[in-house]
């Protein structure tokens, strides 16, 4: 960077407008999204599964529309990942207001648009830099000045094709993203209607037909409830303690201190950590991986691909099914599923329960909910015939969803390997990445 490209920084591009603090009575109630810390990814990008509403008025000035960008001064998280995370609005965020967290940044020069800043300040160089500037023990943060001193190079075209190609992977990410949540709400409609709702039962019990059913799957469901412990079941169907229906298994923790169980380890081992930036309930990864000592010191061992994992503390609640063998942490409750009740079924069956696995947890400087207490929640179970019925249509759902992860990984691969050149210079697109970009985005 020199010459002009050396003078500007970002104080010369932005001028920045810190959030607020705001009332928690009004919290939750209609109105514009709250843009805090919970709403930027680690390392950066928007991230929209935890938003919250405010249904009272503040002013205009800290208001966000589409495309509009913020950033965190501040991380709690000790990692410093948040540190310095910059986010865009994205078009289906209609408004939003910036949180004490966060600040809003204001664009004044034309020569550097916001869409390469947006990437610029999600560059290595970038996030090193906030690291290297963080101040604090306890919360992190990082003072105006050190971050309106960073230097900011002026875009050259090239620069703002290769901004193209980033905002493309991104586009196709969010699609996947987007895409994966509808397939998901399409499996929970369809457990809620036959397993919760009772659809085709009623429909049937009312002389009609199942809406949406073929005829050997209409077939299976009764028309008529009968009476039982927790109230009015389709007839014939069972109630059984979930501990009866399903293996559920712990974990432990080889000792850390001890290299024999993770040096060159490469086996999956998982903790709830893990699970708190999915984005659709399948672990296709895990950050630290076990040998086969590490593995031989956890009593529940390898467990399969396909097991359902639910986390038991901090927090208790994450859920996912295992896309490959992984070994867990004492932080999990695993299922180990069946014909008789598949790790779909299960999946939403804890979703749709999830107020009552909550409510046994216990623990005073965290909740916790032990097997003990989480084995006895009762299950109401369907003929055996239903049940496969049932995974059998939502399998597919899965296995896109599964697909679309894998496709947003590789893409994201590509972005990541893409963003250091917005700084060095050294590749154009000219050189072939734009295909490469392109391979990528049609891959699956």
């Amino acid at each position: 960077m020199a010459g002009d490209e050396a003078r500007l920084t970002l104080g010369d591009v932005v001028t920045l407008q810190r959030g607020t603090t705001y009332k928690g009575a009004l919290l939750g109630q209609p109105g514009p999204v709250l843009l805090g810390l919970a709403s930027i990814q680690r390392n950066g990008g928007f991230r929209d599964d935890n938003l919250k509403t405010y249904g009272g008025d503040s002013p205009a000035k800290l208001t966000l529309g589409p495309g509009d960008i913020y950033v965190s001064l501040k991380d709690v998280t000790q990692s410093a990942d948040l540190l310095g995370s910059i986010a865009r609005v994205p078009p289906h965020v209609p408004a939003g207001r910036v949180t004490q967290d966060t600040v809003k940044l204001t664009f004044i020069r034309k020569d550097v648009p916001s869409r390469y800043l947006y990437w610029l300040l999600r560059t290595p160089v970038y996030r090193e830099y906030c690291r290297a500037h963080a101040i604090g023990t306890t919360n992190l943060s990082i003072a105006r000045d050190d971050f309106l001193a960073f230097p900011v190079p002026k875009p050259k075209a090239r620069d703002l094709t290769l901004v193209d190609t980033l905002d493309a992977l991104d586009d196709k990410i969010e699609l996947n993203r987007r895409m994966n949540a509808t397939l998901e709400a399409m499996a929970r409609a369809l457990f809620q209607s036959w397993f919760v709702d009772f659809d085709p039962v009623r429909a049937k019990l009312d002389g009609g037909k199942p809406a949406g059913l073929d005829a050997a799957t209409a077939a299976v469901f009764p028309a008529s409830f009968h009476d039982s412990e927790v109230g009015h079941i389709p007839k014939g169907w069972t109630i059984k303690p979930v501990g009866e229906v399903v293996d559920c298994v712990g974990g432990g923790t080889p000792s850390t201190a001890e290299p024999k169980y993770w040096e060159g380890g490469t086996h999956h081992w998982t903790t709830p950590k893990d699970f708190s930036s999915l984005q659709a309930p399948v672990l296709l990864d895990t950050n630290r991986k076990l040998t086969d000592a590490g593995i031989a010191k956890i009593s529940s061992g390898l467990l399969p691909a396909g097991t359902l994992l639910l986390s038991s503390r901090a927090p208790v609640g994450y859920l996912a099914i295992a896309a490959m063998p992984v070994a867990i942490n004492q932080g999990f409750i695993a299922m180990k599923c069946n014909e008789r009740a598949s790790n779909f079924f299960m999946l939403n069956w804890c979703q749709t329960n999830m107020a009552e696995i909550e409510s046994r947890a216990t623990g005073t400087t965290f909740a916790e909910i032990s097997k003990q207490n989480f084995r006895p929640i009762r299950v109401v179970l369907p003929p055996k015939e239903l049940m496969a019925a049932f995974t059998a249509k939502v399998a597919p759902l899965y296995a896109q969803i599964t697909a679309n992860l894998h496709q947003s990984r590789t893409l994201a691969t590509l972005r990541d390997a893409l963003l250091p050149q917005l700084l060095s210079g050294k590749l154009r697109m000219k050189d072939g990445m734009s295909t490469n970009a392109k391979k990528g985005m049609a891959y699956g």
